[in-house]
């Protein structure tokens, strides 16, 4: 059974880091693609990041280019999104996202297969 849980998220202020952990089970990330989503209340689940198992790609949404990074330690069977200078509209849900395509990254839900339960990031001004 593939599990994919989050971790790391909390209130935090305007301007702090945070970096959110991914650990899987069930399934290696070696050979899955990556992907972080977010979901604000209201607001459709988005892209923030993927890291493709092929070839090795990161793409960062450009809401978030230059603040977020993504990374993975295959490993540990763990992903991470680090996050910087965070703005109160980062507040969101954060999930983390699994696939075994292999083609280029997935940028919309529909093409992820694996979820977590996400984890709460709550920016204050």
């Amino acid at each position: 059974q593939v599990q994919l849980v989050e971790s790391g998220g909390r209130l935090v202020q305007a301007g702090d880091s945070l970096t959110l952990s991914c650990t899987a089970s069930g399934l290696i990330i070696e050979y899955n693609t990556l992907g972080w989503f977010r979901q604000a209340p209201g607001k459709e689940r988005e892209f923030v990041a993927s890291s493709e198992w092929i070839g090795g790609n990161t793409a960062i949404a450009d809401a978030v280019k230059g603040r977020f990074t993504i990374s993975r330690v295959n490993a540990k069977n763990k992903m991470y999104l680090q996050m910087y200078s965070l703005k109160p509209e980062d507040t969101a849900v954060y999930y983390c996202a699994a696939t075994g395509f292999r083609g280029p990254s997935p940028t919309q839900s529909a093409g992820f297969d694996y979820w977590g339960q996400g984890t709460q990031v709550t920016v204050s001004s």
